[in-house]
C-alpha cells in the first residue's frame, strides 16, 4: 500500500457495503470517507462519522473530491477544496439534523415544521451550487440565501453565530481579532435591526371596474396625490377599459400594472392619497338614445380616492373595491377628488350605476434595482413605470430628462350668439419650426402610448369649464428649439349629426428667443376668434399674434384687442439640458458679454443648483476659462465659484455628482497653469484665518479643499506632462509653504469665540481626502512626515474644547483607515502620533467609542502571523504606549455602574467590546521578547504588581459570561486561547519576583482566582457541545481547562509553606474545578486536596477549617447552580470524587491522620449525595414530596452530623416556603417549630437574618409563635395552636400586657369554636417502599409513611406517587423484596394503605368526648401505623377456609410522628406478628359491635344528619346472619376437634361466644332506636330487618346447650331467667380492646357505598386463592374506606392489602354500603353433640360464670334436653317447626327467654324470603322452602306483653345496661365473615298448657311502636354507646349458602316434613 495523492485523500460512498470481508469498513451511501492508505484497487481508512474505526473498502464505490492536507503527519487535517458554504451547508445540515428530532420529541411542532422547510430550501440551494451552472451574480444572491436561512436556524436552535466574510466562513486564527469582532458585531446587529429602506414603491393593478350599466369605453387614470399641498406628487398612470369594464389589452400586462416609484419615507403618510379618475368615451348624455349621434365624446364619469396610509399596516392589498362616486355639478369636476378627501357629502354621491372599481396595491420598500431582483417576475411579465413630478430627492448623473408637463387648467368662452353655453373640447398639437405637427409626443399617462393630439373631455353647456387634466410632454430638445403648442377649441352639438366646430385657438412658444425655456407657472393664453374653416396648418400666419396676456414675450409687441376669452395653462419643465435661468446663460456665454463677467460670477451662488448641476462641466470648463483669460483680475472669484460649486455637491441632494466631477477633473480638465492661482488663492486664505473676525467663507474654502487639491495636482501633472516637469522644486516649495500655514494655523489655540476652533475643525474634517492627492505627486514617506508634522501640530489637549477634540480624533481614524496608513514605511511614521493622540484621549477617557475604533483600525492591519520585522517593531511601540492605558480604560468602564440613558449604555457596551478585541490583538500579536522586554521595562516589584494584578482583573472580566453575547462562542474560545497563553507567559513572573521573602498574597490569590473561573467557564466545557463542534474545537485550542489545571498544580508546587495562606480560602475555587468531569484535570487537582489537608494537619492537628469550607462551599454551588443548567454535569460526577475515585481516598490512607481523613470524605460524600439531590429535586417545578421529602433530608443532616446551626435555619425556612406553596400548613407549623425550638424568651439581640429584621430574641420568638399558630390554624390543626396560645399568653401575662393577652385569649377562644363547629376530614396514610438504587439517596432502598392530602384515597395517592416518579415500576404484591429488587438498577415503588394506632387512649376511651374532638387524636401525633396480610396456613379448607386463614400484622414505627415537618416521615422500626383465626374473629366481632354502638349512640344523640349508616349497618349484619352467617366460625372453632386440638384457646373461645351474644343485645337495642327514628318510605326495610332479627335470634340453638350449661347463679329479680344485660363484661370494659375504630371522612356522604349481600360459602373459599383475599375482605380487613382497586399494591383501597378477586356481579349493589362493616356468615352454636356432655361442661364452666343465663339448678342435662336444632342452622328447619305446630308441642322456644312476667311466647318468625329490596342470598343453591310465620299461644300472651303486642318483627329483646368499652378507632383487616353474637343455652320457659291451640295473627294489631314500647318498659342505653364511632367501609361480597343436610342428634330422629304450607299474609305495620 502507498499514501494516496492530497486529490484522493477524501470521497463520498455511493453504496450500502456491510463490511464483511475481513478488515472490512461497513458504510451506507452517502458517508464521507478519509483515506489513509491506497492498494489496489482498494482503500483504507475511515468514515468521518466515526474516525475511530478504520477499515478497507473498494475504490470502484468513492466518489473523490479534491481536498488539501493541512499538518501532515499524524495530526493531519484533510480539509475538502470545495466551496466553504457548501462545506457550512454540510456540517449544519447534519447538526441541525439531531436536533430537529429532538424538536419533535420536545413537541415544538411549529419550530419542527419551519425548520424542515428550511432545510429542504437550504438542500435545494446546495444543489444549485453544486451543479455550478450559475452565472457571477446569481451564485451570490443563491450564497445569501444560503447563508441567510443558515443564520435563521442558528438562532432558532441556540447554536453558535458564525462569523463571515462574503458569505464564507472565516478561520479566526486567518484575521485579527478586531476584524474578528467587528464580523462578529456586524451579524449580531444585522440580526437585531432590520434597516428601514429608504426608498419606496407602489404596485397598482387595475382588475375591473364592476358596473350595472355600462357599455361604453372607459379611460381610468390613476395618480398620487398630497392633500397637504392640494396637488399631485405623480404623473398619471393612464389605461382604457372596454365595454365590460375589464382593461382593453389583458394580454399586455404593462398597460394595466404601473409601479409608481422613488415615494420618500415622508411620502407614506395619510395625507397621501391615491386618486382615481373615470372617463367614458361616448354619448354626451349618459341616457340618449344610441342613434342621437355618431360622434364620441370624452365625458366625466366618476372618481374613486384611497389613502396610502391603509397600505402602511399590511403591505398588500388583494381585490380592493373602491366606491365610486360623481359630482352633483359637472363644473366641480375638476375638484371632486378633494371634495371626497375632505368628505364634503353635499358636492358627491355614489354614481347612479353602483360602481366599484377592482384593484389591487401593494408596497414595495428597497431601492429599485432590489426590486427588480426580489419581484423579478412583476418585471418580467411587464409593468409600466410612473414617475414622481419632477426629479426625485436624488439626481443621478447621466439621467436624461427634457420632460414639459402641461396642465390644462381652464377657459373663458363668451355665448358665441347662443342661446345656451357651449360644449367646449379643447384639442392640443405640438408643432415644430417647420409648421410640422410632432407625433407621439403627448402622453396621457405611463400605461398607455404617447399620442399625436389631445382631446380634453367635454362639460355639458358649460362656457367656463375646468378640466386640470396633466399632460406630459417628452419633447426631445433639439425638436424644442422654434415648437409651439396650439390649443383648438370646439363647440360640440349635441344634434342629431353632433358636429364639432372650430370657434377659436390658442398657442404658447416652448422657448423664447433667448433662448430660455417656458417659464415655470400658469400662463394666461389668448383665445384667438376664428372660423370654422379657418386653416390652421399654416403656423406663420399666427406666430405674430400676441399669444399670451399680461406678459409680452419676445419682440411681440404689437397690440391687444380687448377680449373677454382667456384660457389658462400650467407648465413645468423637468429637464437635464435646458434651463429657463437667464443668469446660468449669460454665465455659459459669458465670451459674448465679457463685461458681465464679474456680475455673473457673483450671481452664481443664487442659482438653483439644480441648474448648476444639470451643466456642471459646461460651468467648470467656463470657471477654468476666465481664469485662464485673466488670472489676475478674476483669480478671486473663480476660486469662490469653484468652492461653490465643490460645496454644492456635498449637499446629499447632488451628492452622486461627485463622481462627475471627479471624471471631469481626470478626463476633461485642462487648466494646466491653474494650480498656481488656486494654491495662492488658497495660502491667502489660510493666512488670513488667524486674523478674520468673520470665518464663514474661509469654512466654507477649507470645506472644499478636498477638491481644490484635486484640481491643484491634476493641473500640476497636466503642466509636468507639456513642459516635462519645470518648477518642480517651485511647486514642492509652494506646497510646503502652504502646509506651513496650515500648520501654524492649526497650533493656534483659539481665545473667546471659538471661531478659529471651528475653523480648525473644519480643515481637520476634510484634511485626511487630501492624502491620496498627495501621493500622486509626491513620495509615501514625504507625505507621511508632511502628514505626521500637520498632525503633530495640533494644541494640547488641556487647552482645546471638546468639539475639535471629536474632530482631532476623527481625522485621526480617517488617517488610520487611508491608503498611507496601509503601508508599513509610512505607517511606522504615522503610529507615534496617532498612538501619542490615542494615549491623551484615552487617559482622559473622552471620546471612546472613536479611540476603540481607531485602535481596531490599527490593530486590523497586523495580521495574527505576521513575523516581518516592521510589524515585530510596531508592536513593540504599542505595547510601550498603550498595553498599560488600555488594560485601565477596560477596567474603568466595566466598573462604571450602568448607565442610566441607554444610548449611554450602548456607547460604554460598544466601546468595550472593541477595547477588549483590540488587548487580545495585542496580546496574540506579542511574542516571547514583547513579553520580556515588557516584564524588564518594571522599574520596580511594587510596578509590576500592580500591572499583574491590572492584568489578572482584567482577564477575569473577559471570562465573564456577559462581556460577549450568548451565541459568540467563536469569539469566547480566541479570547481564552489569548488569556491562558499570556497566562503562562507571565506565571514565570510570578515565580522569579513574588516568591520565598518577596511572597505577596494578593497577587498569588489573584492568579488562582483567575484561573479557577478560566476553567469553570460554561464555553469550555466541551462535555456540552455536540460531537462535532467538540471535534472542532478541540483541532483547533485542545482542552484548555487542562492546560490551566496543570498549570494550577504547577504554581501550587511552588508555593512550599506559603500554601497555608490558602488554606482554607482556596478550597472552595478548587472544589469547583474537580466538580468538572474531565478525568485529567481530576487527576491533576486531586492532590491539591490531599496536599491542603496535610498542611493543614501539621498546623493545627487537625483539618476541621477544610471539612468547614468544603461544607460551606458545596452548600453555596448548590445554591448558584439552583435553576441553572451550569451545574448539572457537574453535579452529577461529585460523587466519584470522594467516593471510589482512584486519587483522594487512596492518598489519604496513606497519612497518619487517615482516621480523620477518612471520616471527613465520608461525611463530605454522604453530603453531596443529599445535595445533588436536593439539586436534582429543585429542577423540578412544581413542589412535590420528592421536593420536601429532599429537604428535610439535608436539613436533618446539618443538624445531626455536621451541626451547622445557620445552614440549618436557612433549610428550615427553605422547607417552610415549600410547605407553603404546596398548603401543606400543618407541616409548615411545624417546620418553623424547629427554629422557635431553638429560641429562648430573653432580651438577647439578634442580628438581620433571611426576612427577620434586627430585633431581640423575645421579639423573634413572638413573630414566629404568630406565625405558627395562623398555620395551625389553616392546616386546622386548633388543639397544637391552642398550646402555643397559652405559652404566649403566658409571656404576655409576665409582662402585664394585657392588650396583648386579651387577642390573644380571644384567638385561643376562636380555635376551640372551631374544633367545635368545623368539620376536619381525617386523612387516610399511606405506607410507601422505595426500592431500587435509581432513587434519590433519601429514598433509596428505604419505606416511609405518608399522610395523604384531603379526599385523597389510595389510587389517587398512587397516581400522585407515579407522577412524582415517571420511570418507577409499581410493585403488584405487599411481600417484603429481596435483594435482588434493593439492588436492582431501576425503581420500585410498593404502596399499601396502613392504620394509624393513637398513643393515647385516654381521650378515646372516655365518654361522652365529642366525635370531632377525639377525631384528632385519631390522627395525630402518631407514631405507629399497623397493616394485616391475610394468608393461609396448612391446607386449606375449601368447605371453610375461616379454619386456616391468618393474618400477618406489620406494625411500623417512624423516626418522627406524623403530622410533623414532612408529610411522611422514614419507618424507624417494623414488628411482625401472626394471628390465628381464632383471635382473627375475635377482633372482627369486637370492631363490629363497637360499630354498631357508636352507631345506635350517634343516631340516639341525634349525631347523625340522616339514620342510613345505620341502616345500613344493621341490614348487613342481620342480612348475613340470616342467610349464613356466623356459623363459619361455629364450624371453625367450636367443633370438638378444634377444642381438643387447641386446648389453650378456652378462654378465647368463650370471649368469641361472648361478643356473639353481645352483638345480638346491641341489634336488638339497635332496631329499637331505629324504629324511633325511621323515615316512611324505609319502613318496609325496617319491618323486614326485625322479622330477619328474629329468624337470626331463632337460629341460636340453645336447646342443645341446655343439657350440659350448669345452673347459673345469677337469678334474675322476677324469678326468671333471661340474657344477662351485662353478658360480655370482658368486651364492653374499657380494658376490653385496644383497637380504635376509625370513621372515613366520606363515610356518611357516600352513605350508599357498599353491598349489603351476604357471603357464601362459595365465595368464602375463593378468599385467598393469591393473597387469599376478596372483597369480602376489603370490608372485613376494612382500613380504609375507598372501595376502588389499584393495580399498584395489588390492594383494595379499603383494604391496602387486598386485591378484589371478586366478579362484580358478586359484589354488593353499591347503595348499600358504609356502615356495613362485614358480610356476616350465621354461625350455629348448637355444635357439641350430647354424647360429650362432660367437654361441653367443661367448655361453658371455662367461659365463665355470669357470662351466661343458667337453667334451674336441680334439673341434670338430660332432663333439660329438648329436640336439638340442626348442626347447622338450615332453612329447611321450618318444616321442623311445622311438625312442631302440628303436635301442639314447643320443644325449644326460638327466641331469647323473657322474664316470666311477660309471659313471652314462643312465637317465631321463620320466613326468611327476600324482600322485595333485597337480593336472594341462595343465588345457586338449593332453594329452601320458606316456611309460614307460626305463633303459638299462651295463657297470658296478650294482655302481658306490651313489647310483643305487634305484629311477627316484635322479637326484640331489649338492650338496658350493656356497659360497653370505648374502642379504638381501627378496623380489623383480617378476611373472616362478621360473626353474630352466639345464641345463649336457655330452658324452656313453663307455659300454660303442653297443648296450647296455634293463634292465628290478628288482622288487626296494634300499631308496632318501639317507641310506645319503650315508655312503658325503658329500654336505657348504655353509657359507652353514646360515645359515637364513624361508619365503617365495604361489606362482604355475598356467597351462595350451600345446602347442608341437618343431623339428628344425640339420637333423635329427624321429622320427615309434610306439604309446604302457603305462608301467611303478613301484615305490615302502619307507617
Amino acid at each position: 500500500p502507498h499514501r494516496p495523492k492530497s486529490s484522493e485523500r477524501q470521497g463520498v460512498w455511493e453504496l450500502h457495503f456491510r463490511g464483511t470481508i475481513p478488515y472490512g469498513l461497513s458504510l451506507e451511501i452517502g458517508d464521507t470517507v478519509q483515506i489513509l492508505e491506497k492498494c489496489d484497487g482498494w482503500y483504507r481508512g475511515f468514515a468521518l462519522k466515526n474516525p475511530n474505526v478504520k477499515g478497507i473498502f473498494p475504490s470502484s464505490f468513492v466518489h473523490l473530491k479534491n481536498a488539501c492536507v493541512k499538518n501532515k503527519g499524524q495530526f493531519e487535517m484533510v480539509i475538502p477544496t470545495e466551496d466553504s458554504v457548501i462545506t457550512e451547508m454540510t456540517s449544519t445540515l447534519r447538526d441541525w439534523g439531531t436536533m430537529w428530532k429532538q424538536l419533535y420529541v420536545r413537541n415544538e411542532g411549529d419550530l419542527f415544521h419551519r425548520l424542515w422547510h428550511i432545510m429542504n430550501e437550504i438542500l435545494d440551494l446546495r444543489r444549485q451550487v453544486l451543479v455550478g451552472h450559475l452565472t457571477h451574480d446569481r451564485m451570490k444572491d443563491v450564497k445569501r440565501h444560503i447563508t441567510a436561512r443558515l443564520d435563521w436556524g442558528n438562532e432558532q436552535l441556540g447554536l453558535d453565530l458564525v462569523p463571515r466574510k462574503e458569505y464564507a466562513m472565516v478561520d479566526p486564527e486567518d484575521i485579527s481579532i478586531t476584524e474578528l469582532y467587528r464580523l462578529m458585531e456586524h451579524r449580531h446587529r444585522k440580526k437585531d435591526t432590520p434597516v428601514q429602506a429608504s426608498s419606496h414603491h407602489l404596485f397598482v393593478q387595475m382588475k375591473s371596474l364592476m358596473c350595472s350599466n355600462l357599455g361604453e369605453e372607459l379611460e381610468v387614470i390613476f395618480s398620487l396625490f398630497d392633500s397637504k399641498e392640494n396637488r399631485p406628487i405623480s404623473e398619471r398612470f393612464f389605461l382604457r377599459l372596454n365595454r365590460n369594464g375589464l382593461p382593453k389589452a389583458p394580454d399586455k400586462p404593462e398597460r394595466h400594472c404601473s409601479l409608481f416609484v422613488d415615494l420618500g419615507s415622508s411620502e407614506l403618510r395619510k395625507d397621501i392619497y391615491i386618486t382615481v379618475h373615470i372617463i367614458r368615451i361616448g354619448r354626451m348624455g349618459a341616457g340618449e338614445k344610441k342613434n342621437a349621434c355618431s360622434v364620441q365624446y370624452r365625458r366625466p364619469f366618476g372618481c374613486a380616492v384611497l389613502s396610502i396610509a391603509d397600505l402602511l399596516t399590511g403591505d398588500t392589498k388583494d381585490d380592493l373595491v373602491l366606491k365610486v362616486y360623481m359630482c352633483n355639478t359637472e363644473s366641480e369636476w375638476y375638484q371632486i377628488h378633494e371634495n371626497i378627501i375632505k368628505k364634503l357629502n353635499a358636492r358627491y354621491n355614489l354614481t347612479g350605476s353602483n360602481a366599484g372599481l377592482a384593484v389591487s396595491l401593494q408596497l414595495l420598500h428597497g431601492d429599485i434595482e432590489q426590486i427588480r431582483r426580489e419581484y423579478s417576475s412583476v418585471f418580467s411579465h411587464g409593468v409600466s413605470i410612473t414617475r414622481k413630478l419632477g426629479f426625485s430627492n436624488i439626481i443621478m448623473p447621466g439621467e436624461m430628462r427634457n420632460d414639459l408637463y402641461i396642465t390644462i387648467e381652464r377657459g373663458e368662452f363668451e355665448k358665441g350668439g347662443k342661446s345656451v353655453a357651449r360644449n367646449v373640447e379643447v384639442t392640443m398639437f405640438i408643432v415644430d419650426s417647420n409648421g410640422q405637427t410632432l407625433k407621439d409626443f403627448i402622453s396621457f399617462g405611463s400605461g398607455e402610448p404617447a399620442a399625436s393630439e389631445y382631446h380634453s373631455f367635454v362639460l355639458y353647456h358649460n362656457n367656463s369649464p375646468r378640466w386640470s387634466e396633466l399632460l406630459k410632454l417628452p419633447i426631445p430638445v433639439d425638436k424644442f428649439r422654434g415648437s409651439h403648442i396650439r390649443f383648438e377649441f370646439r363647440h360640440c352639438s349635441t344634434k342629431e349629426k353632433g358636429e364639432k366646430k372650430l370657434f377659436g385657438f390658442s398657442f404658447v412658444p416652448l422657448m423664447q428667443e433667448d433662448g430660455r425655456t417656458l417659464p415655470d407657472g400658469t400662463h394666461e393664453l389668448i383665445v384667438h376668434k376664428c372660423e370654422e374653416n379657418t386653416n390652421l396648418q399654416d403656423a406663420t400666419r399666427y406666430l405674430k399674434l400676441a399669444f399670451s396676456k399680461g406678459i409680452f414675450l419676445g419682440n411681440n409687441n404689437q397690440t391687444m384687442k380687448a377680449t373677454k376669452e382667456s384660457f389658462w395653462i400650467t407648465s413645468f419643465l423637468c429637464s437635464t439640458k435646458l434651463t429657463q435661468n437667464g443668469d446660468m446663460l449669460d454665465l455659459l456665454k459669458w465670451r459674448t458679454h465679457p463685461d458681465k463677467i464679474t456680475g455673473c460670477l457673483s450671481k452664481l451662488k443664487d442659482i438653483d443648483g439644480s441648474e448648476i448641476v444639470k451643466f456642471l462641466q459646461d460651468t467648470l470648463d467656463t470657471l477654468f476659462g476666465i481664469l485662464d483669460e485673466n488670472s489676475q483680475k478674476y483669480g478671486s472669484k473663480v476660486f469662490d465659484s469653484l468652492v461653490h460649486i465643490i460645496n454644492l455637491l456635498q449637499d446629499s441632494k447632488f451628492h452622486h455628482f461627485k463622481p462627475v466631477m471627479d471624471t471631469y477633473i481626470e478626463s476633461h480638465f485642462a487648466g494646466a497653469l491653474a494650480y498656481r492661482d488656486l494654491i495662492k488663492v488658497l495660502k491667502w486664505y489660510v493666512d488670513r484665518i488667524t486674523e478674520a473676525e468673520r470665518q464663514e467663507h474661509i469654512q466654507e474654502v477649507l470645506k472644499a479643499q478636498e477638491y481644490i487639491f484635486k484640481y491643484i495636482v491634476q493641473s500640476r501633472r497636466l503642466f509636468s506632462l507639456a513642459t516635462g516637469g519645470q518648477n518642480e522644486e517651485e511647486f514642492r516649495c509652494c506646497i510646503q509653504e502652504l502646509l506651513m500655514s496650515v500648520r501654524f494655523f492649526l497650533s493656534q489655540e483659539s481665545k473667546g469665540s471659538g471661531a478659529l476652533s471651528q475653523s480648525q475643525a473644519v480643515f481637520l474634517s476634510s484634511f485626511p481626502a487630501v492624502y491620496s492627492e498627495l501621493l500622486k505627486l509626491f513620495d509615501i514617506r514625504e507625505v507621511a512626515n508632511l502628514v505626521q508634522d500637520t498632525l503633530g501640530s495640533l494644541p494640547t489637549f488641556m487647552h482645546v474644547d471638546d468639539s475639535l477634540q471629536a474632530i482631532k480624533l476623527q481625522c485621526i481614524g480617517k488617517t488610520v483607515e487611508s491608503q498611507l496608513y496601509t503601508n508599513p514605511d509610512s505607517r511606522y511614521i504615522l503610529l507615534p502620533v496617532v498612538l501619542h493622540h490615542l494615549h491623551s484621549h484615552l487617559e482622559e477617557q473622552k471620546d471612546l467609542i472613536m479611540c476603540a475604533r481607531i485602535l481596531s483600525n490599527v490593530f486590523c492591519l497586523i495580521k495574527k502571523n505576521s513575523s516581518e520585522k516592521s510589524v515585530l517593531e510596531e508592536i513593540d511601540v504599542i505595547v510601550a504606549s498603550l498595553l498599560d492605558i488600555l488594560l485601565r480604560t477596560i477596567l474603568e468602564i466595566t466598573s462604571q455602574p450602568q448607565a442610566s440613558s441607554s444610548a449611554m449604555q450602548l456607547r460604554f457596551q460598544d466601546a468595550t467590546g472593541e477595547f477588549v478585541a483590540c488587548l487580545l490583538s495585542l496580546l496574540r500579536q506579542m511574542t516571547d521578547r514583547h513579553y520580556q522586554q515588557l516584564l524588564d521595562s518594571f522599574n520596580t516589584k511594587e510596578e509590576l504588581r500592580d500591572f499583574l494584578l491590572q492584568i489578572f482583573t482584567v482577564f477575569r472580566i473577559l471570562i465573564r459570561p456577559e462581556m460577549f453575547p450568548k451565541d459568540w462562542t467563536v469569539m469566547r474560545l480566541v479570547a481564552n486561547n489569548v488569556i491562558i497563553t499570556t497566562v503562562l507567559y507571565l506565571s514565570d513572573a510570578l515565580r522569579k519576583n513574588f516568591l520565598n521573602e518577596n511572597f505577596d498574597y494578593k497577587i498569588w490569590d489573584s492568579y488562582f482566582y483567575l484561573a479557577v473561573i478560566f476553567i469553570n467557564q460554561l464555553c469550555l466545557q466541551l462535555e456540552m457541545f455536540t460531537p462535532s463542534k467538540k471535534k472542532k474545537v478541540l483541532e483547533k485550542y485542545g482542552d484548555m481547562r487542562v492546560t490551566m489545571g496543570c498549570e494550577i498544580f504547577s504554581m501550587w508546587q511552588n508555593l512550599g509553606e506559603h500554601k497555608l495562606h490558602f488554606i482554607p480560602a482556596l478550597i472552595g475555587p478548587f472544589l469547583e474545578v474537580t466538580l468538572i468531569p474531565q478525568p485529567d484535570l481530576r487527576n491533576v487537582m486531586i492532590p491539591i486536596f490531599h496536599d491542603m489537608m496535610d498542611w493543614e494537619q501539621r498546623r493545627s492537628g487537625n483539618f476541621k477549617q477544610v471539612e468547614a469550607k468544603l461544607i460551606d462551599k458545596l452548600d453555596s454551588l448548590m445554591s448558584e447552580g439552583k435553576g441553572d443548567e451550569t451545574y448539572r454535569e457537574l453535579f452529577n460526577s461529585i460523587i466519584p470524587l470522594f467516593g471510589p475515585y482512584p486519587s483522594l481516598l487512596k492518598k489519604i490512607e496513606r497519612e497518619t491522620w487517615r482516621e480523620s481523613g477518612v471520616s471527613l470524605i465520608a461525611t463530605v460524600t454522604r453530603l453531596m449525595e443529599r445535595l445533588l439531590d436536593y439539586r436534582d429535586c429543585m429542577k423540578m417545578g412544581e413542589v412535590d414530596g420528592k421536593k420536601i421529602g429532599c429537604t428535610v433530608s439535608l436539613l436533618n443532616f446539618y443538624k445531626t452530623e455536621l451541626n451547622k446551626e445557620e445552614m440549618y435555619i436557612r433549610y428550615i425556612h427553605k422547607l417552610y416556603d415549600l410547605h407553603l406553596k404546596a398548603q401543606n400548613f400543618t407541616e409548615a407549623a411545624y417546620t418553623l417549630l424547629l427554629y422557635d425550638e431553638l429560641l429562648e424568651w430573653s432580651d438577647r439581640p439578634l442580628r438581620e437574618f433571611l426576612t427577620y429584621p434586627t430585633q431581640t430574641e423575645r421579639q423573634r420568638k413572638e413573630r414566629l409563635h404568630l406565625t405558627i399558630i395562623q398555620n395551625f390554624d389553616r392546616g386546622k390543626c386548633w388543639e397544637n395552636g391552642i398550646i402555643l396560645c397559652r405559652k404566649i399568653a403566658e409571656q404576655y401575662e409576665s409582662y402585664y400586657d394585657y392588650r396583648n393577652l386579651s387577642k390573644m385569649r380571644m384567638m385561643e377562644a376562636s380555635l376551640y369554636d372551631k374544633i367545635m363547629d368545623q368539620q376536619r376530614l381525617e386523612p387516610e396514610f399511606f405506607r410507601v417502599g422505595f426500592y431500587g438504587k435509581k432513587f434519590p439517596f433519601f429514598l433509596r432502598n428505604k419505606e416511609f409513611v405518608c399522610r395523604g392530602h384531603d379526599y385523597e384515597r389510595l389510587e389517587a395517592f398512587q397516581q400522585r406517587m407515579l407522577n412524582e416518579f415517571p420511570h418507577a415500576i409499581a410493585m403488584q404484591h405487599a411481600n417484603q423484596p429481596d435483594e435482588t429488587i434493593f439492588q436492582a438498577e431501576a425503581q420500585y415503588l410498593q404502596i399499601y394503605a396502613v392504620t394509624p394506632i393513637p398513643e393515647s387512649q385516654e381521650v378515646l376511651q372516655r365518654e361522652g368526648v365529642p366525635d370531632n374532638i377525639k377525631g384528632f387524636y385519631k390522627v395525630n401525633h402518631i407514631w405507629k401505623f399497623r397493616h394485616d396480610r391475610p394468608f393461609h396456613k396448612g391446607t386449606k379448607d375449601k368447605e371453610n377456609e375461616f379454619k386456616s386463614l391468618w393474618v400477618e400484622r406489620t406494625s411500623l414505627y417512624l423516626v418522627q410522628s406524623l403530622p410533623g415537618i414532612s408529610r411522611w416521615f422514614e419507618v424507624d422500626k417494623r414488628e411482625v406478628v401472626e394471628m390465628s383465626p381464632l383471635e382473627n374473629a375475635i377482633e372482627v366481632l369486637e370492631n363490629k359491635n363497637q360499630q354498631l354502638k357508636t352507631l345506635i349512640s350517634q343516631c340516639q344523640t341525634r349525631q347523625m344528619q340522616n339514620i342510613n349508616p345505620l341502616t345500613m349497618c344493621l341490614n348487613g349484619v342481620i342480612d348475613a346472619a340470616v342467610n349464613g352467617g356466623v356459623s363459619r366460625y361455629q364450624e371453625a372453632f367450636f367443633v370438638k376437634e378444634y377444642i381438643l386440638s387447641h386446648p389453650e384457646d378456652g378462654e378465647k373461645i368463650a370471649r368469641l361466644r361472648e361478643l356473639m351474644l353481645e352483638q345480638a343485645q346491641i341489634l336488638e337495642f339497635g332496631l329499637a332506636v331505629h324504629e324511633k327514628f325511621v323515615p316512611q318510605d324505609m319502613r318496609p326495610l325496617h319491618k323486614k330487618l326485625v322479622d330477619q332479627f328474629f329468624v337470626m335470634k331463632s337460629s341460636f340453638g340453645v336447646q342443645e346447650f341446655s343439657a350440659c350449661i350448669q345452673a347459673s347463679p345469677i337469678h334474675f329479680p322476677n324469678g326468671s331467667p333471661r340474657v344477662c344485660r351485662n353478658s360480655a363484661p370482658a368486651s364492653m370494659s374499657p380494658d376490653g380492646t385496644r383497637v380504635i375504630s376509625r370513621r372515613s371522612p366520606l363515610s356518611y356522604p357516600a352513605v350508599n357505598r357498599y353491598s349489603s349481600s351476604s357471603l357464601s360459602s362459595q365465595a368464602s373459599a375463593e378468599v385467598s386463592n393469591i393473597t387469599g383475599q376478596s372483597e369480602s375482605s376489603d370490608e372485613v380487613f376494612n382500613m380504609q374506606p375507598s372501595p376502588s382497586t389499584s393495580s399498584l399494591s395489588s390492594t383494595h383501597s379499603a383494604s391496602p392489602n387486598v386485591t378484589s378477586s371478586a366478579p362484580s356481579s358478586a359484589r354488593g349493589p353499591s347503595h348499600m354500603s358504609t356502615c356495613t362493616f362485614s358480610k356476616v356468615l350465621y354461625v350455629n352454636m348448637c355444635i357439641i353433640k350430647t354424647d360429650s356432655v362432660p367437654l361441653q361442661r367443661m367448655l361453658f364452666n371455662h367461659i365463665g360464670d355470669g357470662a351466661l343465663p343458667r337453667s334451674d339448678p336441680n334439673l341434670c342435662a338430660p332432663e333439660k334436653a329438648v329436640n336439638p336444632t340442626p348442626s347447622s342452622w338450615s332453612l329447611d328447619s321450618g318444616k321442623e317447626l311445622k311438625n312442631m305446630s302440628d303436635s301442639g308441642k314447643l320443644t325449644s322456644p326460638p327466641v331469647p327467654p323473657r322474664p316470666t312476667q311477660t309471659a313471652s311466647p314462643a312465637r317465631h318468625t321463620t320466613s326468611v324470603s327476600p324482600s322485595p329490596a333485597g337480593r336472594s342470598p341462595l343465588k345457586g343453591s338449593a332453594q329452601s322452602f320458606t316456611p309460614s310465620p307460626v305463633e303459638y299461644h299462651s295463657p297470658g300472651l296478650s294482655s302481658n306483653s306490651p313489647v310483643l303486642s305487634g305484629s311477627y318483627s316484635s322479637g326484640i329483646s331489649s338492650l338496658s345496661r350493656c356497659s360497653t368499652s370505648e374502642t379504638s378507632g381501627f378496623e380489623n383487616q383480617v378476611p373472616v365473615p362478621m360473626p353474630m353474637p352466639m345464641p345463649v343455652p336457655v330452658p324452656a320457659p313453663s307455659f300454660g298448657g303442653p297443648e296450647e291451640p296455634v293463634r292465628k295473627e290478628s288482622k288487626t294489631p296494634p300499631p308496632y311502636s318501639v317507641y310506645e314500647r319503650t315508655l312503658r318498659r325503658p329500654v336505657p342505653l348504655p353509657h359507652s354507646l353514646s360515645i359515637p364511632i364513624a361508619a365503617e367501609p365495604p361489606a362482604l361480597p355475598p356467597k351462595p349458602l350451600a345446602a347442608r343436610s341437618s343431623h339428628l342428634e344425640n339420637g333423635t330422629r329427624r321429622t320427615e316434613p309434610g306439604p309446604r304450607p302457603r305462608p301467611l299474609p303478613r301484615k305490615v305495620s302502619q307507617l
